[in-house]
């Protein structure tokens, strides 16, 4: 929906309705100039609609039609305005990081090395030399598995034969496909 109304914030602006007041008009076209500028580098659709919201409201917008135009709510338009106004840029930009590892990059390669000199790998055995070498106890068993897989390890069991392989059945499939096998070895006679 915001690639739809992106040419509305290119338009001229719309005669002042609101209260923003600038101390001048050369810092009202500079705040549009870094908005424009914000927008334009920001692959994050939620940034780029915090700061297009910002922008229009700063072109002279009413936050009604900014409300329509971004399907966002008033209070959202008003917050990142104010975030915007104190803290310049920055306060537009998500403030999500994501969640520290618990092993540091050292720590990780560590154990990524100790996986790959091993010959045979035990869930467990991982879990305790995670607890007592590095005090790192995780709440998922994924996080397990994701350094199996980043050590090129599958973790996966694997079985000799099928668990639910019926013999009388495999039996009787050989039977019914003999006569393929037989037309198959005598093309193959035929052609050697």
């Amino acid at each position: 929906m915001i690639n739809q109304y992106l040419q509305t914030a290119i338009l001229p602006p719309a005669p002042f309705v609101t209260a923003t007041v600038f101390p001048s008009q050369e810092a009202h076209s500079n705040a549009i100039a870094e908005l424009q500028e914000f927008i334009a580098l920001r692959p994050n659709a939620r940034e780029v609609r915090k700061a297009l919201a910002v922008k229009l409201v700063y072109q002279g917008y009413l936050y009604e039609e900014i409300q329509t135009i971004l399907d966002v709510s008033l209070g959202s338009i008003t917050g990142w305005k104010q975030a915007y106004e104190q803290y310049g840029i920055d306060g537009l930009r998500l403030n999500h990081k994501g969640k520290k590892s618990y092993l540091s990059s050292e720590q990780r390669e560590q154990v990524l090395s100790w996986l790959q000199t091993k010959d045979f790998w035990e869930l467990g055995e991982l879990e305790y030399k995670l607890a007592f070498e590095y005090d790192v106890i995780y709440e998922s068993k994924q996080s397990y598995y994701d350094l199996f897989n980043a050590a090129g390890i599958s973790w996966k069991k694997t079985t000799k034969l099928n668990p639910k392989g019926n013999p009388d059945a495999v039996e009787e499939k050989k039977k019914r496909l003999k006569h393929c096998w037989q037309i198959a070895e005598r093309k193959s006679n035929l052609e050697s």
